[in-house]
């Protein structure tokens, strides 16, 4: 199992909201930690940065937009301090420029996020840095996953697909955790994972259960504190508790198929007709 805690946003653009994040995810025992970076001027329109939007850092999308990125000083000290805790780091490039910023800290991982799932020139730009790459497939459809599966197995990229539903928050009926099985058996050789973006813990357990090896999951240091993407975020306890008991799903499965002693009970379960 592979545990990626979600930091994206949530930092709310301060360095040490950030490290207290990290903190929190390496004292659960998660194995990485993972946050978004773009270009604010390159993905959004002027009309759109113009747009009115109060928030802590203004009234403006831009000055939003602007007040939750991080630069060099700050991922420098996320790679300095995410090496000290000896805990993985990486994020999702929302554009090319900000996918070449990323590789230059030679990360474990490039993540493709669902809005990239067809976006093939991108998708190409990615499984030719030859990375691993972790890709979450939400509001796709079979054939544009194949497409996008297709580009990275040309490259001889390594590859691991999420299953997800894109919302933030995801209520529990509408998880469809059962696309975790569907995607192992559509995909072989490929890793398949589950990105999660409900209130709770229990889809995400259930994702384990059908063979989920990667999990990724926002985290937050509070719910209630500003930004879009904490209401769908765990706090400390629900991050460790995912943690604990995903290890002990995966140990409980145990490995198919009968010992000689059970088979001995079976037949003895015969003999008796339990069933009739």
């Amino acid at each position: 199992m592979y545990f990626i805690a979600e930091i994206g946003i949530n930092h709310n653009g301060d360095i040490e909201i950030a490290k207290e994040l990290i903190n929190m995810v390496k004292g659960c025992g998660a194995n990485a930690v993972k946050f978004q970076k773009r270009q604010v001027d390159t993905v959004y329109t002027p009309e759109f940065l113009a747009g009115p939007r109060k928030s802590p850092f203004g009234d403006t999308q831009g000055a939003q937009k602007r007040g939750l990125e991080f630069g060099w000083d700050q991922y420098d000290e996320i790679d300095r301090h995410c090496k000290t805790l000896a805990i993985d780091w990486f994020a999702s490039a929302w554009d090319i420029e900000s996918l070449h910023f990323l590789d230059s800290y030679h990360p474990p991982f490039h993540k493709v996020a669902s809005t990239f799932v067809t976006n093939k020139p991108f998708l190409q730009s990615v499984a030719d840095l030859k990375r691993p790459v972790i890709m979450s497939v939400g509001g796709s459809t079979i054939t544009q996953i194949l497409d996008a599966v297709r580009i990275f197995r040309d490259a001889g990229t390594k590859l691991v697909v999420m299953h997800c539903v894109m919302g933030y928050p995801v209520e529990d009926e509408d998880c469809n955790i059962v696309n975790v099985e569907h995607l192992i058996g559509i995909l072989p050789g490929v890793k398949v994972g589950y990105s999660g973006h409900e209130r709770g813990i229990m889809p995400t357990l259930a994702a384990i259960a059908l063979g989920a090896e990667y999990i990724e999951r926002h985290i937050t240091l509070d719910r209630t504190m500003y930004g879009s993407d904490q209401a769908a975020s765990l706090e400390r306890r629900g991050l460790c508790r995912i943690i604990e008991y995903g290890h002990q799903i995966k140990k409980c499965l145990g490995k198919a198929g009968y010992t000689e002693i059970d088979a001995k009970q079976l037949a003895v379960a015969h003999s008796l007709r339990y069933w009739e």
